[in-house]
């Protein structure tokens, strides 16, 4: 008999729906589509995988709509496998939609036979009909019901089609489960049997972990060595050591015999199940289309073949930036004129002195240098959404597999570093946060001091500054080569950690290639907007904060009052002296003498100018230091210190009325200077948040050694760069 646990039904008319379903299913497409803007973005606790929720209203229902992490199994293989499994048995929402790809129903429903096994209520939501239809794949879904025992909707997530019929049925299905968990009882062969049947006495008889998990499913979890079940099970009492010894007795049993382990056999067997489901006439191929090659074996045969496929992929990366420069220069100076005009009014409004330097220098020079860039970062996020919405990011990473095993890596590294920027404009902390789908601790580690390496979107804005103010005429190209760059490096610097401190074998590459779709225009822009947002808030939260701290380090203490006399004395005497337009000019220039005077007096000054001597081998000076200190916290904060260090007192502003043209007036500035900074930022210490994830994924002691060496490499490499250009070139 099925054991039935059983939640008492709360009177509180929110249900709580969890969305689940392997990656590359549609999920969070139809999770965008049910509830559009009405969504929260947060972390499962305790853990740092994305977590979404959304709320909606149906009648007098209300949905709490969880969106799961993308996950093949219940297996604790990865986190977010942990994650959906636990939020499952912790949380237990009243009934998980799962998400099957109808094109690929066989190696989606092992995840629904999972489901079943745990027993929670669910129902089917058959995805992407539309593919299925187009390949003449007919589904009886009223018969795939009946033998799965649960309801069946068809869904197309990307125009939204049956959600609303999906999320009925669910909340129908509730009513009627009345929250009941049913676990499924399935056979694994007489042998498997016999020991599930003794395990799951066992587990009954001494209640073992039964208020979380059903009897049979904990003891299936031992026959498959899953180790958060084993490890939890060992803090719950010496039943567990019993266990232990049954499940190693079946293993040796297994290997002796049939030569495979348990869980192979379990796996086989439920596959066995799906496939005695679906042999029964519930897909059926029109004969007329049988041989008809599909859309995505066309597309593929092109962008994944051997030869061709990595030369148009270089042409998209291209080709991204080339869009982005073009595109976005016209907005960019829209919000460049519209900071220079509130610069402009606030100095008009606010009285000379420490508030009006902290207002302009500070706050709005400062944070609306990184906001400048607003336009390039969205419109880069655009263009990632939609290949990612496409398919066409899992082809890179299949593509890419090749070329990463010759350095030790795997490809499902790809992943990781296409997210933290591999395709510019990402971020590196969920890039070390997709190092867990690696099951190779040491590739996994490999890939963790790596993928900081990417051009992420906090880099970007100082790539930008420095290619508009020394390559003004070749922008797309520049950025395009420092991506390369930043590719080369990442594969050299891993090849040479697994061929010391990180020796070890590689493993192999499975990875599911998903249709090729058009993306929704809704779609993309949640997914866009998502990514702008976070840059944004973080401009006006973080950036602010360490802005307005490094105003503060580069305006006290102020200068001497004997110095600040002096250059009165200076200006009084110009004054006196000369008239006109030669009087303003050196007024201009005492004022701006002054600022710097100032600028190195101040406690930011004394520490760029302690690093001087040794930052001059790459060409920084003690301004540049400022700001590549301030970078440690946040990347973006380099620019916001260029611009409140720049407004302190440089220039004449109407001269250079922006950054880039001010950072080129400077005569500390050169090609070679801005290519030793461009390296030395794509390479140093990841930012803070960067340095607490790889901390969390692995240990501070790597993430400590990620700090130190990256940082070394960068200088190393910056003062190469910037010694042998000026020495040859100039």
């Amino acid at each position: 008999m099925a054991t039935t646990v059983q939640w008492k039904i709360k009177k509180n008319p929110t249900f709580t729906i969890a969305l689940a379903g392997n990656p590359n299913s549609g999920k969070t497409t139809l999770f965008n589509a049910i509830t559009g803007a009405h969504q929260h973005v947060g972390n499962y606790p305790g853990i740092t995988v994305e977590r979404k929720e959304g709320i909606i209203n149906l009648k007098d229902v209300k949905i709490k709509l969880i969106d799961l992490p993308g996950t093949y199994s219940l297996s604790a293989y990865s986190d977010e496998e942990l994650v959906a499994r636990n939020f499952l048995v912790n949380e237990k929402p009243d009934i998980v939609v799962d998400i099957v790809d109808a094109t690929m129903l066989e190696r989606h429903l092992y995840l629904a036979i999972q489901f079943f096994e745990i027993g929670i209520p669910v129902i089917l939501a058959l995805n992407m009909m539309d593919d299925a239809k187009r390949q003449g794949l007919i589904i009886d879904t009223d018969k795939l019901a009946k033998l799965l025992n649960c309801p069946v909707v068809e869904t197309v997530a990307r125009s939204g089609r049956g959600k609303g019929h999906l999320i009925r049925t669910a909340v129908q299905h509730i009513k009627e489960s009345g929250k009941t968990w049913k676990p499924i009882q399935i056979s694994y062969g007489a042998e498997i049997d016999l020991v599930l049947d003794n395990m799951t006495e066992i587990i009954e008889e001494q209640q073992f972990m039964t208020d979380r998990y059903p009897a049979r499913w904990i003891a299936l979890k031992y026959l498959e060595n899953d180790s958060e079940i084993i490890r939890y099970g060992k803090l719950n009492g010496k039943v567990a050591e019993q266990l232990e010894a049954i499940a190693q007795r079946t293993k040796e049993h297994c290997l002796k015999t049939l030569k495979v382990l348990p869980e192979a056999i379990i796996s086989d067997y439920r596959y066995g199940l799906i496939n005695s489901i679906l042999k029964q006439d519930i897909v059926i191929q029109e004969k007329s289309r049988q041989e008809r090659i599909d859309f995505t074996t066309k597309l593929d045969s092109l962008l994944v073949n051997r030869y061709i496929g990595p030369i148009l992929m270089i042409a998209i990366l291209y080709g991204m930036f080339q869009i982005t420069f073009t595109v976005g220069e016209i907005p960019m100076g829209w919000l460049e004129s519209l900071f220079g005009w509130i610069s402009a009014t606030a100095t008009l409004l606010i009285p000379e002195g420490l508030l009006q330097s902290l207002v302009v220098s500070g706050i709005i020079d400062g944070v609306g240098g990184v906001m400048g860039f607003v336009p390039l970062i969205a419109i880069m996020f655009l263009m990632i959404s939609f290949l990612e919405d496409s398919g066409y990011m899992a082809r890179v990473a299949y593509m890419l597999d090749r070329v990463l095993r010759i350095f030790g890596l795997h490809g499902y590294s790809a992943m990781p570093f296409i997210i933290s920027g591999g395709i510019a404009g990402g971020c590196a902390v969920p890039g070390v946060m997709a190092t867990r789908t690696l099951r190779s601790p040491k590739e996994k580690l490999a890939t963790l001091l790596t993928a900081p390496f990417m051009p992420c979107g906090a880099k970007l804005p100082v790539f930008m500054l420095l290619v508009a103010a020394f390559f003004t005429e070749h922008k797309a190209q520049m950025m395009f080569s420092i991506t390369l760059f930043a590719w080369i490096m990442a594969l050299l610097v891993a090849k040479l950690v697994r061929s010391t401190v990180i020796k070890g074998a590689s493993t192999p590459f499975i990875m599911e290639l998903p249709p090729y779709r058009l993306p929704t225009v809704r779609g993309i822009f949640i997914h866009t907007w998502e990514r702008t947002w976070q840059y944004i808030k973080k401009a006006g939260t973080v950036i602010l904060a360490v802005s307005i701290l490094l105003w503060a380090a580069m305006t006290f203490p102020g200068l001497p009052t004997q110095q600040v006399n002096q250059y009165e004395l200076e200006r009084q005497a110009v004054s006196e002296t000369t008239q006109g337009m030669t009087e303003q000019q050196a007024l201009l220039e005492i004022n701006n003498r002054e600022g710097q005077a100032a600028l190195r007096y101040s406690l930011a000054g004394k520490i760029g100018t302690s690093l001087e001597p040794l930052s001059r081998l790459a060409g920084f000076d003690w301004r540049t230091n400022i700001a590549l200190v301030g970078g440690f916290a946040a990347k973006e904060v380099i620019v916001s210190t260029f611009g409140t260090a720049y407004s302190l007192g440089d220039v004449d502003p109407e001269a250079a009325d922006t950054l880039s043209t001010r950072i080129a007036a400077d005569p500390s500035w050169n090609k070679f200077t801005a290519l030793a900074m461009i390296v030395f930022v794509l390479l140093y210490a990841p930012c803070v948040v960067t340095v607490v994830a790889i901390a969390k994924e692995s240990s501070w002691g790597w993430a400590t050694f990620a700090t130190i060496f990256n940082t070394t490499l960068g200088f190393g490499m910056a003062v190469i760069i910037y010694q042998i250009g000026t020495k040859l070139f100039m």
